[in-house]
């Protein structure tokens, strides 16, 4: 207490003076309008940056929270796409007094289910993602995944209760088809194992139109994916000596050095295909 004391009497000048000073500051900007206005506006920008720097603050504790949020909701819309369905062909034709009927109905064939990535190797020849979702979640082989981009990432090939294996497009055994957007041609890609992120694609004619910034998109012809996905950009075209093909390097659209959530794909038509499939391989 005694402190305190001899604080004020030493800066009493000083304290006086800002009292003073502070009253007078009030009385102008209380009964001047002019220096009210100015004043409401220091405040107000004062206040929004402190509430624009909370509010960063407590979003960034909060992403993972938001993360969630926000891939659940983009499950929601990918089951909404016009791709996830088609109109099988399935018209009926009797004719009765020359009386045509036909009948169209339409089917869901793709469904999508998030996941989150809890490993992911880039470095190796043969690369693997693991994702936290299994069969208890819905999750089986032969399912195509992507990436929250719609981006080709690869197939998964084994499952466990709760966890599933994916074979990633950097892995030198995965082969898959893609088509050139512009023109149309389909080859396969596969990956030499030594750039992250840049895919080979075989088997375009020295025909087709390419060249440098073409898109490559899924062909439709796997039951992986569905048509049209993207799945990177040409970088480079190399006409093969020995062929009459191109040997094109493209870009993956999935950035595989950032892999955090995916989606798997679960085609309703594939396990009917692969029966038909299967009888015909015992057939010959």
């Amino acid at each position: 207490m005694r402190n305190i004391f001899l604080f004020i009497r030493r800066y009493f000048n000083l304290i006086f003076f800002l009292l003073l000073q502070g009253l007078s500051i009030y009385f102008i900007v209380r009964y001047s309008k002019y220096h009210h206005a100015v004043f409401g506006n220091l405040t107000n920008q004062l206040t929004g940056k402190v509430n624009k720097q909370y509010s960063l603050i407590d979003n960034y504790f909060h992403l993972k929270r938001t993360n969630d949020s926000l891939v659940k909701a983009n499950v929601a819309l990918y089951n909404k796409l016009k791709m996830d369905f088609e109109l099988p062909d399935t018209v009926s034709r009797t004719s009765i007094d020359t009386i045509r009927v036909d009948s169209l109905l339409e089917y869901r064939k793709y469904t999508y289910l998030s996941a989150r990535v809890v490993s992911n190797s880039i470095s190796n020849q043969n690369n693997y993602i693991v994702l936290s979702r299994g069969k208890k979640q819905q999750l089986h082989e032969g399912m195509g995944i992507v990436d929250p981009n719609n981006a080709v990432v690869g197939m998964v090939t084994e499952v466990s209760d709760d966890f599933a294996v994916v074979m990633s497009l950097l892995h030198k055994d995965s082969r898959l088809s893609g088509k050139l957007l512009r023109s149309g041609e389909i080859g396969t890609l596969t990956w030499d194992g030594k750039e992250t992120n840049i895919i080979t694609l075989t088997g375009i004619p020295k025909s087709a139109k390419v060249a440098k910034g073409d898109t490559i998109i899924t062909s439709g012809y796997s039951t992986y994916f569905p048509k049209g996905m993207i799945m990177g950009t040409v970088a480079e075209i190399y006409a093969e000596t020995s062929t009459s093909n191109f040997r094109i390097k493209f870009k993956t659209a999935a950035n595989f050095y950032n892999l955090q959530y995916v989606y798997a794909i679960d085609n309703i038509q594939q396990e009917p295909i692969n029966k038909i499939l299967d009888k015909l391989k015992q057939q010959h």
